[in-house]
């Protein structure tokens, strides 16, 4: 029996990655003989809750917490999403899709795509979109759920994620957490507590003067970082260099245009505007440059790019490109916007919080709160942050476009090594590896340099073992059967009816 053992677990702050907290633990530590977990949250401060698109391990996460996903996607007025489209990111008036999932079928132990590249060379102009069943299906509006039992088919290996209201998924987790014995206590922090001799957080005082003592405390409180930064002094790594952006206005707007699953992402003259369409409203947003766009001509922008009526003011949000030089230091732990930022072009904020409280449940600490833990939790976040990093200025980089300061900031940018060693080896033979199990994979890699214009001079000389002819002709019978495939999925808005979401008119805005 280990007699250290945590006894007191305090969440500060409530939101998405509070509750995404409260939840794991709670469903992973809660029945730990002795263990209490308390979130604290106050009504009145407000959460920035517009980190409504994720990435296809919030499907491992919500299966992990026992949740039914027909009901998740009911009480969250969720969308499907098999993928982001980028608009006029590479040129004005071009636009590609970074799926989930695969392309085509490797042959000979080869990636697929350098057989494409071999029939490029060939002069075949098939696109490599024309090879993805998620990218195929989503743009004709259609969804369908992995089929593993049917290995043959296209479907065996789609991946797909959601697009919900960030606020109602904070109320479902809540409810979740609460069930498996988290308590919540209203309240609004005025001061930290501290231990005279190592500094560990003792307790936290709300303004109602009660005392909340805890053993272990997860900084949720978003950007202020009040534990993290106010009370411990962890220090911020900024890549602002790197990524410029540094603030987004959002507003959500009444349904138009299209619902097909995917978040989209338009290239504007000083940043991107995103577009997230759900069951009830979409999402809309402007990330941008604040050293080449005043605020005033961001929300003017945004607001004459909605498909739909406003139905809020625009919300104005400021923040620094990079993360807490620790993210872990004593007794406190930070998740979420405590812990960094990076913009959500690839919609990794909330993967981010997921990937944390896995790291932090898997270096689940005792009171003696072990260093060779904290070290290893701290240097393999701030190499998550860094991958991600690399992946986004990758689509900065990448760019023909020269029509403004900021674009031509961006395509001159010297890139981070590891992103120099990717587009190098990539460049000159088609190659892609993917390194320490970073969170994009090859395929990922593979649309976005593609996508972005980026042409190999080479590919791998297996593909060769195929003559040009039989080459060319596996490709068109797989691009033909990526082509029957999407055409038998049903349409999203069929399946979410299927499953009970309502999708009348009359809930727009609800």
């Amino acid at each position: 029996m280990i007699d250290d053992r945590l006894q007191r677990i305090v969440i500060v702050g409530g939101g998405t990655a509070g509750w995404m907290a409260a939840a794991a633990i709670g469903k992973i530590a809660g029945r730990l003989p002795g263990l209490s977990i308390e979130l604290v949250e106050s009504d009145e401060i407000g959460t920035v809750g517009v980190g409504e698109a994720t990435i296809p391990q919030i499907v491992l996460f919500n299966t992990m917490l026992g949740i039914d996903e027909a009901e998740f996607v009911r009480e969250t007025n969720a969308t499907y999403k098999l993928g982001i489209e980028f608009v006029d990111w590479t040129r004005i008036g071009h636009r590609y899709v970074h799926p989930f999932g695969f392309y085509g079928l490797d042959m000979l132990g080869v990636e697929f795509h350098h057989f494409w590249l071999k029939a490029r060379a060939l002069g075949d102009p098939t696109p490599l979109d024309a090879y993805s069943l998620g990218i195929v299906g989503a743009q004709r509006g259609r969804f369908a759920h992995p089929r593993p039992d049917q290995p043959n088919s296209p479907l065996s290996k789609i991946g797909y994620a959601f697009q919900f209201d960030a606020a109602l998924y904070a109320r479902y987790l809540r409810k979740l957490a609460e069930a498996s014995g988290v308590r919540r206590t209203e309240g609004r922090i005025v001061s930290v507590a501290q231990d005279d001799g190592n500094g560990h957080v003792t307790a936290v005082r709300l303004e109602s003067g009660a005392e909340i003592a805890g053993d272990l405390f997860i900084d949720c409180s978003g950007f202020r970082g009040l534990l993290i930064e106010g009370a411990m002094g962890s220090g911020f790594t900024d890549w602002t260099d790197w990524l410029p952006c540094d603030r987004a206005v959002a507003v959500p707007c009444t349904l138009g245009g299209d619902r097909v699953p995917l978040t989209r992402s338009t290239a504007r003259s000083a940043g991107w505007q995103w577009r997230i369409p759900l069951q009830h409203r979409i999402g809309n947003g402007y990330v941008y440059s604040s050293a080449h766009l005043s605020d005033d001509e961001a929300a003017a922008t945004l607001l004459a790019n909605l498909d739909g009526a406003p139905l809020a003011e625009p919300r104005q949000l400021r923040f620094r490109a990079g993360h807490r030089d620790r993210a872990w230091i004593g007794n406190v732990v930070a998740l979420g916007l405590a812990g960094g930022f990076l913009e959500p072009l690839e919609s990794t904020s909330i993967h981010l919080v997921q990937s944390g409280i896995a790291r932090l449940m898997a270096l689940f600490p005792t009171r003696s709160f072990d260093q060779t833990a904290i070290e290893r939790f701290n240097r393999d976040t701030a190499q998550e942050y860094l991958d991600i990093r690399d992946f986004l200025v990758l689509h900065y980089k990448a760019t023909e476009r020269d029509d403004s300061a900021f674009w031509n900031y961006c395509r001159m940018l010297a890139p981070p090594e590891g992103l120099r060693d990717k587009l190098a080896m990539f460049r000159s033979s088609g190659r892609i590896f993917r390194e320490h199990q970073e969170l994009f994979t090859e395929t990922s890699w593979l649309s976005v340099m593609s996508g972005q214009g980026i042409e190999p001079q080479g590919y791998h000389p297996i593909a060769d073992l195929l003559s040009d002819e039989e080459a060319l002709q596996r490709l068109k019978h797989i691009a033909q059967v990526i082509e029957q495939t999407a055409n038998a999925m049903p349409l999203q808005d069929d399946y979410l009816r299927q499953i009970g979401c309502d999708l009348t008119p009359a809930r727009q805005a609800s």
